[in-house]
């Protein structure tokens, strides 16, 4: 494969990259900004990047799962406090499923862990589902038990409340709802390989996320230390500085070429390929995010620890991408499931 991008992708993340720029909340007191969140809300809602993964012909996706990666990147290289994974991925299950576009803003629900999308009983309170990246959507896809696979059903979501991640708050189900089947004249039954395949997309947005908020964290760092003066010199001159901030960009480097890899393996492999491939990319890059994220916050010294300062805003974003379906545990699992490495007899 090619990992360089195509014209129009590279024209689709400068795009991308100036209304991050321009309508991004810059520090953290912006976060807070109304008025701000909603004119950038808006512009991507005008750009049409959350229905990237939309069939126009009822089956194939308008844009490749690398398109949408080029989107989620630069989404979190700005930490735009906007909706782009859950509505994304709610999206896609609703293409593999063959259900009808959503009437009003959606987003997923996972199961408590976040390593995996809720599976409900329609008759019971779905009380460990929790909704992602949920700001505007007041309801949820889950799966229901079917006989041949699962079901598309929605819950109803309860009041959005800030978590680990301040530029995404999450929800969970309603206490007081059950879930609804998603009913429709093309609907049909997820089946195994649906599944692995909407994994591998979420778990490619999940990389493409972390490498762009490596290069924000890391972009932070560099230009805290060229300006931050110790000893009469700024401290980007020390050499233990530059090493950590060299570390930092080789991973985001590496990362950056693993996400690549699994957003084209999305639509080019099949399913049970494509996830692997996600997973690998996921395992490595979760690991690089914390690892670069922190390091931004050691160079940034005594203000890395403050509240005023964004870095830790970078790491809350990586701490939650890096959970939704599945961290670096879960990834190697399903890396060595593949490939039939692992089990209680060692090789399988």
């Amino acid at each position: 494969m090619d990992v360089r991008l195509t014209t129009e992708q590279q024209a689709l993340r400068d795009s991308a990259a100036q209304v991050v720029d321009r309508l991004g909340p810059g520090t953290v007191r912006g976060l807070g900004d109304v008025e701000r969140a909603g004119r950038l809300d808006a512009a991507v809602a005008a750009s049409g990047w959350r229905e990237l993964r939309v069939p126009p012909d009822g089956r194939t996706p308008l844009a490749s799962a690398v398109e949408a990666a080029v989107v989620a990147e630069e989404l979190g290289r700005g930490l735009a406090d906007v909706p782009f994974l859950g509505p994304t991925l709610a999206a896609e299950l609703r293409r593999l499923a063959g259900a009808p576009p959503a009437g009003a803003p959606e987003t997923v629900a996972l199961a408590s862990s976040l390593a995996a999308a809720a599976a409900v009983d329609a008759r019971a309170v779905p009380s460990d589902a929790v909704a992602v990246d949920a700001r505007g959507a007041t309801a949820a896809l889950v799966l229901l038990p079917d006989e041949a696979g699962h079901a598309l059903g929605t819950v109803a979501l309860g009041p959005v409340g800030v978590g680990t991640d301040l530029t995404r708050p999450g929800a969970a189900a309603d206490p007081a709802s059950t879930a609804t089947r998603v009913e429709g004249p093309g609907c049909r039954p997820l089946t195994g390989d649906d599944l692995a395949a909407w994994t591998a997309l979420g778990l490619a947005l999940d990389c493409a996320d972390l490498v762009g908020t490596m290069r924000g964290s890391v972009d932070l760092a560099v230009g805290y230390a060229s300006i931050r003066r110790q000893f009469g010199r700024p401290i980007g001159s020390f050499q233990a500085v530059q090493h950590l901030l060299a570390d930092a960009h080789v991973l985001t480097e590496g990362s950056r070429s693993a996400a690549r890899h699994a957003a084209w393996a999305v639509d080019a492999l099949a399913p049970g390929d494509a996830l692997a491939a996600a997973a690998a990319a996921k395992a490595y890059c979760a690991r690089a995010a914390r690892t670069a994220c922190e390091t931004a916050i050691q160079v940034h010294g005594g203000a890395g620890n403050t509240w005023e300062c964004l870095a830790h805003v970078y790491l809350r974003r990586a701490l939650l991408s890096t959970a939704v379906l599945g961290g670096v545990g879960a990834s190697l699992d399903r890396v060595a499931a593949h490939h039939g490495i692992g089990g209680g007899g060692g090789l399988r």
